[in-house]
């Protein structure tokens, strides 16, 4: 992700008004606005694989599956964000009578990147933490198999990393599960 840093600060109300006419997506953080940079052939696929056993897994039992364009804000800090994978349960709640911009996630599922790797670690993460809805985060390696999987514990994220194609993530807060095998299967990687 490259970013761009505003010449002035930039009100929450001005970033999403342009937003809403931009042809690129960007991202919105303390008045900085962040252009997001296009995604790899991996990334892609894997969002794409990742978005699509969900909703199959999900369909009929009141959530909904979102995918790299549902924009997401964090209250708190009033941020804005696109993850790669959103998933919210009951009746989803949006920002205004636009519905592009939702306000309860329970679950986000953002694919790494080199350029994005440590900011969707930290700040990002940071950020998500603030969302009462969320229940769990997921990091998707692209360039390896390597899934991180932290859950709100009470008022602890707890961490677990799983790395081999026969491992299954279980989301508790969606009751579902999802084997490695199915999130890499379009994907190849050589030793």
């Amino acid at each position: 992700m490259a970013s761009i840093a505003a010449e002035k600060y930039i009100t929450p109300e001005e970033y999403l008004s342009e937003e809403r006419r931009a042809k690129i997506k960007s991202e919105y953080i303390y008045g900085e606005i962040l252009a997001m940079s296009g995604a790899s052939n991996a990334h892609n696929l894997i969002t794409l694989d990742i978005a699509t056993e969900l909703n199959l897994q999900l369909r009929g039992s009141g959530c909904l599956v979102y995918s790299n364009d549902m924009r997401v804000k964090t209250e708190a800090t009033g941020s804005y964000f696109y993850p790669d994978v959103v998933v919210v349960c009951d009746k989803p709640r949006f920002e205004d009578n636009v519905f592009d911009t939702l306000l309860n996630p329970i679950l986000i599922v953002e694919v790494l990147s080199p350029s994005t790797e440590s900011y969707d670690r930290g700040e990002k993460f940071a950020h998500y933490q603030e969302l009462m809805s969320l229940r769990e985060y997921i990091l998707v390696s692209q360039d390896r198999i390597r899934v991180e999987h932290h859950r709100l514990v009470e008022t602890l994220w707890v961490g677990k990393t799983f790395e081999a194609p026969e491992d299954i993530l279980k989301f508790n807060s969606i009751e579902c599960e999802l084997p490695l095998r199915d999130i890499y299967t379009r994907v190849s990687y050589s030793d």
